[in-house]
């Protein structure tokens, strides 16, 4: 008997008495199909029922969850990793450098500076985002200076919600100067020299704030010493035509303000004016939303772009302006097999490109002249490859599954690097190993995954392992280091990342294979990655746990619905999973590129009705054991989604293994929630999955 069979349990959990959840005769009729929703009053954010049912969810979760006799033992071990210094690269405004550091476990980071004649010793402390609240729920959002560096706005989110507010500071002494600007959202803070600067919002909507419909984005100009009430709409708030999502942000030398504007997360119109002329002007680059545009940056009149028009991999364009549509663009460099993320500095392109999700960079003038390929630590992630026009050096950081994250000084001219800074982290990466696989996934396509393990793993299929994917909006799994996941490797357990279609890894035809109708492929795919991990005895489905958050909730959930016989555990974590009525929450109808809609067509209803994981629980299935994670704050992926999940299957459950739902007071989709919060979730995520994988003690006690 191997020691792994020795540690189970030789009892099964007892069963659970789950909070009763009423149901409501509420149906929907989808071209002639009715379709029963009975916990739609699960939706009402704002209602006492909802709140009493999230408070008795929570109690029978806490209650499960301190009954795991290793749970303190795995919160005592992660804080003692999580407890190291973790500072940020260097970024230099005005007379200072700025950068943030975390003295190990403060809930939010804090953001330091020195003047550039002195050194890091002599830092001073410029924003603390731990005194924003008592409970470190308030976050720092983002932070921007003008031009010369004297002023700054940085945004802050409360309790995780997406709605910001920004506050604007003399730099130097720090002192507030005028009234708060409220209500912002889905915006970034670009300056106009020193005069003001540009940021984005929608109205206000009427009902919850947290869960209603927002579809009308605007561009708003505030110019410094005045009243929010008289801040200028620049773009948007047309009844002719609706964007979800537009930003605006200013060239580094103050000549041009691009607007973008989109009405889903793929594909935008792209305007610029000439802020130097008397009566100026918006000047279409693109006037569709089949591809994506963006600029780089800009040598005069003389306008650099970004691209995947005619290009899905991505091309660096130029133009001069005003003539800037497609028809008088020039490659600057040509499209290539590799998938392309570019970034400037220091008078140069840096061309970021994955190759099979791997990090590879190639710096150009802005001719398009190959200058070099960038020398890298290692096979993994890097990002911070960028830098303002006049500066010498950059800073970037490097990282992969085994890595933690290290920075990086980059010399521009002689393309040297140093390191500048090393993870404190106590984790020996020496006792661990990341291997790249191709499997095969059910129609043939070969589909990359990294698997993480400690060195000597014994291939006896009894290896708790966790499966983690995303497969959406364009977006790829790189390699990175995970502070919370040196528990999960230090007992034994194998993390494996696929990168699934839907993803970015391969450009735009990847992620086009993972929408819309083909949205099956993406659930195959991760399906596919679980059947290879079983296969050359990584794991089994005893072992198996499967984890994803946002659209990889939604991936969890799909896929434990249809193959509940593959996991022993599911993880789906703020999850898009009523498929049927996403798009009338928040923003959610910005993700129709990804998604269809169940009003597009009956075809399109019914495809999302086939797969949608609220819709396809069924009475009498054993479904694996379930922790669902959610915030009451969520505002991009209502919690609703989560809360009609867990009630759908508690009610339909068969079998002993639990299906929980924990939620988290004061915190939204993930995005500046407190280090005492992310510790103790993923504790209990830990917990439960070794737990109900059979484990009566820890794989490896330490």
């Amino acid at each position: 008997m191997s020691a792994c069979q020795d540690n189970l349990k030789s009892t099964p959990t007892p069963a659970i008495t789950y909070p009763e959840t009423k149901t409501v005769d509420t149906v929907d009729t989808y071209f002639g199909t009715e379709v029963k929703d009975p916990y739609r009053w699960l939706e009402d954010d704002r209602s006492e029922e909802t709140e009493a049912w999230v408070k008795a969810q929570n109690k029978v979760t806490q209650s499960f969850l301190k009954d795991i006799p290793y749970r303190d033992k795995l919160n005592k071990r992660l804080t003692e990793i999580w407890n190291y210094e973790k500072v940020g690269a260097p970024f230099f405004e005005g007379d200072y450098v700025y950068f943030s550091k975390n003295d190990g476990l403060q809930n939010q980071s804090v953001i330091y500076r020195y003047k550039k004649d002195q050194t890091e010793a002599d830092a001073e402390v410029f924003l603390n985002p731990n005194t924003f609240s008592d409970d470190g729920t308030t976050s720092l959002a983002g932070l921007s200076f003008s031009e010369d560096g004297s002023i700054s706005a940085h945004s802050i989110s409360e309790g995780g919600s997406d709605w910001r507010k920004i506050i604007v500071m003399n730099a130097e002494t720090k002192a507030v100067m005028e009234d708060t600007i409220k209500d912002v959202k889905f915006s970034g803070i670009s300056w106009k020299a020193n005069d003001g600067f540009y940021y984005s919002s929608y109205d206000k909507p009427e009902g919850s704030e947290l869960s209603a419909k927002t579809d009308q984005h605007k561009l708003y100009y505030h110019k410094l010493g005045t009243s929010q009430k008289n801040d200028e709409v620049i773009f948007g708030g047309t009844l002719e035509e609706k964007h979800r999502y537009v930003g605006g942000s200013v060239t580094e030398d103050n000549r041009f303000l691009i607007v973008s504007a989109s009405k889903s997360t793929s594909g935008n119109q792209l305007f610029v004016k000439d802020l130097t002329s008397e009566n100026p002007k918006l000047i279409p680059v693109m006037n569709n939303y089949q591809s994506d545009v963006s600029i780089l940056d800009n040598d005069g009149e003389r306008i650099i772009m970004y691209t995947n028009h005619q290009a899905p991999n991505g091309r660096i364009v130029s133009a001069t302006f005003p003539e800037l549509s497609p028809e008088n663009w020039t490659d600057v460099i040509p499209e290539t097999e590799n998938v392309l993320s570019p970034s400037t500095g220091g008078g140069y392109i840096f061309a970021e490109y994955m190759v099979d999700a791997i990090s590879q960079v190639k710096q150009y003038d802005k001719t398009g002249k190959l200058v070099r390929e960038v020398e890298l630590p290692g096979i993994g992630t890097i990002s911070g490859f960028g830098a303002k026009e006049d500066e010498t050096e950059l800073y970037y950081r490097f990282t992969n599954y085994v890595t933690p994250g290290s920075i990086y000084k980059y010399d521009i001219e002689n393309g040297k690097s140093e390191l500048y800074r090393k993870s404190a982290i106590d984790f020996n990466t020496e006792n661990y190993e990341s291997k790249q696989v191709f499997y095969t996934s059910k129609d043939g396509t070969k589909i990359p995954m990294i698997i993480t393990h400690k060195k000597g793993l014994e291939l006896n299929g009894q290896n708790p392992t966790i499966l983690y994917g995303y497969g959406g909006f364009n977006i790829s799994l790189t390699p990175s280091f995970s502070t919370a996941n040196t528990i999960w490797l230090e007992q034994g357990g194998v993390y494996a990342v696929a990168n699934l279609r839907g993803g970015g890894e391969y450009g735009k035809a990847w992620h086009k294979a993972g929408t819309k109708m083909k949205k099956q492929n993406v659930f195959d795919d991760f399906i596919a990655a679980g059947e290879f991990l079983i296969s050359k005895n990584y794991t089994s489905s005893d072992y198996l746990a499967i984890r994803g958050g946002s659209n990889g909730g939604l991936l969890v959930g799909a896929t434990m619905t249809q193959r509940p016989d593959l996991m022993k555990v599911a993880l789906p974590a703020v999850g898009v999973l009523d498929m049927l009525r996403y798009h009338t929450f928040t923003s959610g109808a910005g993700w129709a590129y990804d998604y269809g809609t169940s009003e597009d067509s009956k075809e399109m209803f019914e495809y999302l009705y086939g797969y949608s994981p609220v819709h396809n629980v069924e009475e009498g299935t054993e479904y694996p054991a379930t922790l669902i994670t959610t915030g009451d704050h969520d505002d991009r992926v209502v919690p609703a989604h989560s809360f009609k999940f867990a009630a759908e299957l508690q009610a339909k459950q068969a079998g002993d293994n639990p299906v929980l739902i924990r939620i988290e007071t004061d915190a939204g989709h993930g995005a500046g929630k407190p280090t005492s919060m992310i510790i103790q979730e993923q504790v209990d995520i830990f917990a439960f999955t070794l737990y109900n994988m059979g484990f009566k003690t820890l794989p490896n006690s330490k």
